[in-house]
């Protein structure tokens, strides 16, 4: 694994020649949320993503909008300049929805659900990508019940010393120490191919349910939309 974590490390170098790559070289800032853009989510949480956590977005019907919500947000790391690393379970990220600079996205080409989360422990190892994507939505439902439940747990010890953001994108609830869970509803028909992102961001229905230990309640938030 140490062989893994530096060869890595070279070549986030190579592709992020102005990324640390090094925890010791640059102490993480405490900072409590990272700003998704996303009223729907930002209102309830009161600001944004909790950092150093794992976040879940549960889509599991077609027409929720999970590449929609997946494409604002890493929109969003991009205006404010953050590298973003996206590990896409079943090679299935339409990058051309992505505009034309993608200097700033490492994307991890993988074709199964262990070959991405291998590629995930290893980015969360070195602790510095503002924000990771974990996407599994597209995986089949075998390979996602092999998956066990301790290996969340050691991705939540692994960042949580950090300012990472990481969110696992799935087709159904899996990941059990997730601070937040977003669940979409369906909302969009085949009309809604033919509206830009800006018409359609306003329509998506959203559940927020934080479940960090220290709030009241880990009820789901009244700001649904």
């Amino acid at each position: 694994m140490p062989g893994k974590v530096l060869e890595l490390r070279q070549l986030l170098r190579e592709k992020f020649p102005g990324l640390r790559t090094h925890l010791s070289e640059s102490p993480a800032v405490p900072r409590n949320f990272w700003p998704t853009g996303v009223e729907q989510i930002d209102e309830p949480l009161n600001g944004g993503l909790p950092k150093g956590a794992l976040t879940e977005i549960v889509a599991e019907k077609r027409g929720s909008g999970s590449a929609l919500l997946a494409r604002t947000l890493i929109d969003q790391a991009f205006e404010r300049n953050e590298f973003v690393a996206f590990v896409d379970g079943q090679d299935s990220l339409d990058v051309t929805e992505l505009g034309e600079d993608l200097s700033r996205l490492l994307w991890v080409r993988c074709g199964s659900a262990d070959e991405a989360l291998k590629a995930t422990d290893l980015l969360l190892r070195d602790g510095n990508l503002p924000l990771i994507f974990l996407d599994l939505a597209e995986n089949p439902t075998r390979e996602l019940r092999k998956i066990p439940a301790t290996t969340w747990y050691r991705f939540q010890r692994l960042i949580e010393q950090s300012s990472t953001v990481c969110v696992v994108m799935a087709p159904r609830t899996m990941v059990s120490p997730a601070q937040i869970r977003i669940t979409l509803r369906p909302a969009f028909s085949l009309d809604a191919l033919e509206r830009g992102t800006d018409e359609l961001l306003p329509e998506l229905k959203i559940d927020v349910t934080d479940t960090r230990p220290f709030l009241e309640s880990a009820k789901p938030l009244e700001r649904t939309a």
